[in-house]
This record gives structure tokens, sequence and C-alpha cells, in this order.
């Protein structure tokens, strides 16, 4: 059955946004992300302090993909507001692990006494700060610092060995808690 279906969000004092090409900008002082929001048969516009996404046959599938658009953009609403943050504890039992920044990747020098040194990507616009065993991943755009903290953690995983006794590895210790939804 076909339908109209409409959504709208309110857009949070002191943000700015606008559409154009189908990209989503949102402003908040010096900080901007931007979002691409395509789908078929949905229009989104931006009226005074609302932004309105609305399909004029929408089915359960225009739907779906309406509300998983308007969750990013409440990521991005919260990110604007407060950067998202991700705390990472390196650890090691049998041979100590040195980190390093270079460029846009962490290296990861002598993990289980490796010779060839492991790099992982740091996403744009994330900041990744290293104190001792911790890492601080921070960024505003949620999905580019969850990305880069599981880049960490994949690049330190352990394959073929009993992991009940080589837990060496990166591992997420806290993640940002999740926003309202509705």
């Amino acid at each position: 059955m076909r339908k109209n279906i409409e959504k709208k969000i309110e857009i949070p004092e002191g943000i700015k946004c606008s559409y154009k090409d189908f990209v989503l900008t949102c402003t908040k002082d010096s900080s901007s992300l931007q979002r691409k929001i395509s789908i078929p048969g949905v229009e989104v516009k931006i009226e005074k302090n609302d932004i309105l996404l609305t399909a004029e046959k929408g089915n359960k599938n225009s739907y779906k993909k309406i509300v998983s658009s308007i969750a990013h953009i409440k990521n991005s609403f919260a990110g604007l507001q407060e950067q998202f943050v991700y705390n990472l504890e390196v650890v090691y039992i049998h041979f100590p692990i040195s980190l390093k920044i270079e460029g846009g990747r962490l290296t990861v020098n002598n993990f289980f006494g490796e010779k060839k040194p492991r790099s992982a990507k740091i996403l744009p616009n994330v900041e990744v700060e290293i104190t001792g065993q911790k890492i601080k991943i921070s960024s505003a755009n949620k999905e580019a610092a969850g990305q880069t903290a599981a880049n960490f953690e994949k690049v330190t995983r352990v394959r073929r060995r009993d992991k009940r006794i080589y837990q060496d590895g990166i591992y997420i210790v806290e993640k940002p808690h999740g926003g309202k939804s509705g």
C-alpha cells in the first residue's frame, strides 16, 4: 500500500543547515558536517527551523530509508554540539607494543614480536591522542570516529591462537552513549 510519508526534524538552536545537490550541510561555529541524502522518490526541504523529508508515494522501504536518514541527521546534530569520544586500551602480555601516528595512519610496532609493523587508517576529521596505554579518539562525525576505533581494533586481531592466552591487542573500552531516538 502506497501512502504519503512525511517526517520532520527540528534543527537545534545555533545550528544552520543547507541542502544542495543531495548534500545536507550542517554548521555550528567553525565546525561543519556534510551528509549525502539521496533517496529515490523522497524530497528533502528545509523550512524555517525544520528539515522535512517527504515521499509522495512511499512504501515500507522508503519509510525505512527516511527513518535511517533521520537517525544520521540527529547524530550530526549531536556531534556538532559535543564530540563523540571512543576510549581504547592497548593490552600486551608477551611483547611490548609501541604505537606511533604517521600521517593519516596508526603504526603498531612489535605486535607479538613481529618485525613488520602493522598500520590502521585514521579517517579525516578524527583526532587521536595516545597517552601511555590509552588511546582517545574524538570526532564530530560518529561514523568516522567509530570506524577509526574499529580499524585500530581490527589491526591487532588475534588469529590462529588461543584467545584465552594471547590477549594482546587494542580494545574499545568505552563508546559514546546513544542519543534519543524517535
